[in-house]
């Protein structure tokens, strides 16, 4: 018998029973469709966490500890294998004000190298970057924490700063760790701001300043401060730093990372949050697919009654094929080839109801916990309640066919073994 007859003998005894066959398959549907829709879940949550993780933030960064961290130590790493940039901020760590007209304000000064900042998209949204020492970049919330300690609104706040930046100087002072401030003041030139975080609740209100104004605040500190001679435990640290290090690729942020932490140093990156979250879910999605297994097990039961049915009912016909000769492996292959279709049909239904559920998930879900919780979003968050990759569609699928397959295995090997004689005394 040649497949294109083998097919149309299947399609014909399937359209005898249509309604059992339609409701074995609408069961093989459910089952395969709760899989998957149960297992997107598993997928959607980790895809929102995962987004929220990486959002705002390089991936290639490794964030590197070290007290006793300085510009020479910094530029050794930059010659490291896979490392594309350094950026070694420093912080000031003695009590500081800023003065832009009479509004005054308590940000805090990192000196960077704005050429290393360069290579990690250190961008802004106004303005250039400095070329001197006087000139700086102002975080995109500076004007919000200047104030005028002079003017309340109605609500008893402080006025804030509401006039241009770019181009305009003001000053900071430093003072010792008693509290005092000196009467120097050091003049600074806005030359750009800085883009606003991906966040909008964080805030940025630094002052973003090149290597070369250190000496200019050391001159002004040890003016009025002795400067020791020897390292003292005791001694106030002017500037302390810490250095963020950018691999070249992702792939390689593990291997410098295991470099570094071999050389004593005491780092972290994104890529071991990642690691950590990855085999999390991972467990977690093995387990929703398995619970979604037992429901395609449970639907298994209707193929197995349909198939076994489908056999008895043809006990005369089967007798006629094996008495003009027919090979059992032929009459074996022509049930299994039944029990397949239902198992491809139910999941080929089921992968499109899947996303349909998945797209409709994704857009009623949100507006619902949004109504529930009384608030407009859900915190600036990106959810993702339900994703669908192929990988889950192929593994449900394998599962479904696989399972209709074997349903139909036992019944399929009974028809190969009935008598040709009792068969054909079956009345029809």
């Amino acid at each position: 018998m040649k497949f294109k007859d083998q097919i149309d003998f299947v399609g014909q005894h399937i359209k005898k029973n249509k309604l059992r066959v339609f409701m074995t398959v609408l069961a093989a549907t459910m089952g395969t469709a709760f899989l998957i829709v149960l297992a997107s879940v598993g997928f959607g949550i980790h895809d929102t966490i995962r987004n929220e993780i990486l959002s705002n933030r390089l991936v290639t960064e490794i964030q590197v500890y070290s007290g006793e961290m300085n510009t020479e130590q910094a530029n050794e790493l930059k010659e490291r294998e896979h490392v594309k940039a350094v950026v070694f901020r420093q912080n000031l760590g003695i009590m500081q004000r800023t003065t832009l007209g009479k509004y005054t304000g308590n940000q805090e000064l990192i000196v960077t190298d704005f050429t290393e900042e360069k290579k990690v998209n250190f961008e802004l949204q106004e303005g250039r970057l400095p070329r001197n020492a006087t000139e700086v970049v102002v975080g995109s919330h500076f004007k919000d924490s200047l104030m005028d300690q002079e003017v309340e609104n109605e609500e008893g706040e402080f006025e804030t700063y509401k006039g241009k930046l770019i181009g305009e100087q003001f000053t900071i002072q430093i003072g010792d760790d008693s509290g005092e401030l000196f009467e120097d003041e050091i003049p600074l030139t806005i030359v750009g701001i800085g883009k606003k975080p991906a966040k909008e609740w964080e805030m940025d209100q630094k002052i973003y300043a090149d290597a070369a104004i250190i000496p200019v605040i050391e001159k002004v500190y040890y003016a009025h401060v002795e400067k020791p001679i020897d390292e003292h435990p005791d001694a106030q640290q002017l500037f302390y730093g810490n250095v963020n290090v950018y691999a070249d690729k992702l792939e390689n942020v593990k291997a410098v990372s295991t470099a570094l932490k071999d050389d004593g140093f005491s780092v972290y990156s994104i890529s071991d949050e990642l690691e950590q979250l990855d085999v999390f879910f991972l467990a977690l999605k093995a387990g929703l697919i398995f619970v979604g297994t037992i429901a395609i097990l449970i639907s298994s039961i209707g193929i197995f009654n349909t198939m076994t049915m489908a056999v008895t009912e043809r006990t005369r016909e089967i007798g006629v094929m094996k008495a003009i000769g027919a090979n059992p492996k032929l009459i074996q292959r022509l049930f299994l080839m039944e029990s397949a279709w239902i198992g491809i049909l139910g999941t080929v239904l089921a992968v499109v109801i899947s996303y349909a559920v998945s797209i409709l998930s994704n857009y009623i879900l949100p507006i619902i916990v949004t109504a529930a919780l009384g608030e407009e979003d859900l915190g600036n968050m990106d959810v993702t309640f339900s994703v669908i990759p192929w990988q889950l569609v192929v593994i449900a699928s394998t599962i479904s066919i696989g399972v209709a397959m074997i349903s139909g295995w036992r019944p399929a090997r009974k028809a190969t073994k009935i008598d040709v004689i009792n068969a054909l005394r079956q009345e029809l």
